[in-house]
């Protein structure tokens, strides 16, 4: 039981004009509806102590925006991440302009944003799911102390909201540990993955502190596949290059939904497989299962799973600085190169060409920043 010394009362009363047309008369009189200019709202919540994420979350009309007015004070903003997006820039441009090129990408990366073409594309032309994700990382790079967000994860998929509300709590509480957030949603189905310090359900007249929730379990599967799946992710991925000479392609399905593609082509002249075309679909970024499931492949060859049965490592290649900064933090990846433009194309075109196969577009020739990574497994494996 908590102190009455530690309770904040929020005392909502809205009025507006009691109206007496004819139809509004009639109304009163079918319905027995004596007013309805008056909205009268009383609530107690525990607001002492550290905590970092509030949620509100009741049926619509019951008054949650009200709430968010005063729960920092009477002069509290409502934060609509919608607002406030140039017309003609980038959303990359327009995300803390001043600040860190990497701060940016990383809460791109951080909320489920990792889909790289978008980020070159005005907030205008985003779709819902992107924009929701693209004002979440705008507001982790705020860092503001106190923020209100109403209709939080109202008008998108519930998949993105849910894997979008588990992203932006981590992002949230790492980035900004000493922020307040609160969350006004008439959705339910997110408390789960957003795990709040505290709830205040206005349907039941609840107030709820403390972690109480547990985060849903995500089953995952992988399954070995042919090329064609390749059309299904094409579109999300960042580069324009001919598929690899004799890869092997997986696919991951998260809770029965397709998820997760990646290429894995024989790099025997090296000793070792290389891993390319790795994408996850948006719906599922930020969920975690991206690197889960590159080495999960990449174990599988280093047992012996791969051509010819040889216990190769995996090289990986990737320009995405989030996903450079994960493989570095972890122990089974060793970083072997870091290059600031790609190799010679003219050279591997004449290396296809003597190989015999029936692709001569090349690799190289591009000045993309590029890491390369080892998977070496974990250590007594």
């Amino acid at each position: 039981m908590q102190s009455r010394d530690h309770l904040k009362t929020i005392t909502v009363r809205n009025h507006c004009s009691d109206f007496d047309s004819y139809r509004a008369a009639r109304v009163k009189s079918l319905f027995n509806a004596e007013s309805g200019c008056n909205f009268n709202l009383d609530v107690n919540l525990d607001l002492s102590g550290d905590w970092g994420i509030g949620v509100v979350v009741g049926p619509s009309g019951s008054g949650k925006t009200s709430i968010g007015k005063r729960i920092f004070g009477r002069a509290t903003k409502i934060h609509d991440y919608r607002n406030g997006w140039p017309v003609n820039k980038p959303i990359i441009d327009a995300i803390s302009p001043t600040g860190s090129f990497n701060e940016v990408t990383g809460a791109l990366a951080s909320v489920g944003l990792g889909d790289v073409p978008a980020w070159l594309r005005p907030f205008r032309v985003l779709s819902n799911g992107e924009q929701f994700r693209a004002g979440l990382a705008r507001l982790i790079c705020e860092k503001l102390a106190k923020v209100v967000i109403d209709e939080f994860t109202s008008v998108i998929d519930r998949r993105i909201a849910q894997i979008g509300s588990q992203a932006f709590q981590k992002a949230w509480r790492r980035s900004n540990p000493r922020g307040k957030a609160v969350l006004l949603t008439p959705h339910y189905d997110i408390l789960d993955w957003v795990q709040p310090d505290w709830v205040l359900d206005l349907r039941t007249g609840k107030f709820a502190r403390g972690r109480l929730w547990r985060r849903p379990t995500i089953d995952v599967d992988i399954f070995k596949v042919d090329q064609g799946y390749w059309r299904y992710f094409k579109s999300h991925y960042y580069l324009d290059l001919p598929m690899p000479p004799a890869a092997e392609y997986f696919v991951g399905t998260a809770n029965g939904e397709l998820s997760f593609h990646l290429a894995v082509a024989p790099l025997f002249t090296a000793g070792a497989y290389r891993a390319t075309r790795l994408v996850v679909m948006p719906e599922w970024q930020g969920a975690g299962v991206g690197v889960r499931l590159l080495e999960w492949v990449c174990r599988y060859h280093l047992d012996g799973n791969g051509w010819c049965n040889r216990k190769l490592p995996t090289f990986f290649h990737t320009s995405h600085p989030q996903l450079c900064a994960a493989l570095r933090r972890r122990s089974c990846w060793v970083n072997t190169r870091r290059s600031l433009y790609g190799d010679n194309k003219a050279r591997s075109i004449a290396a296809m060409i003597k190989s015999g196969t029936k692709v001569k577009r090349g690799f190289g020739g591009h000045f993309r920043a590029i890491s390369a990574f080892k998977y070496v497994g974990e250590i007594g494996q």
